[in-house]
């Protein structure tokens, strides 16, 4: 795994909590729509995004290696 992330957030499925950018408001912000998405289209992998993408209520946020293009979360499989 590498060090960057690419980080999204499926628009279809946010619901709008904002828990994601309560939680890591350097990584994400709401749209005019009030739904989440990244602040940019890769970013340094750390704890802080997994956990928030953990956190996601209904799991809109999905994290891919930028690198490989490996899924990180959720994790393959489910």
């Amino acid at each position: 795994m590498t060090d960057r992330w690419s980080v999204t957030v499926d628009t279809r499925l946010c619901v709008r909590t904002g828990l994601c950018v309560a939680s890591a408001p350097e990584e994400f912000a709401l749209d005019a729509g009030g739904q989440g998405r990244a602040r940019s289209e890769t970013m340094p992998a750390s704890e802080v995004v997994l956990e928030v993408a953990e956190s996601c209520p209904i799991e809109a946020i999905g994290i891919t290696d930028a690198d490989t293009g490996k899924r990180v979360f959720p994790p393959p499989g489910l």
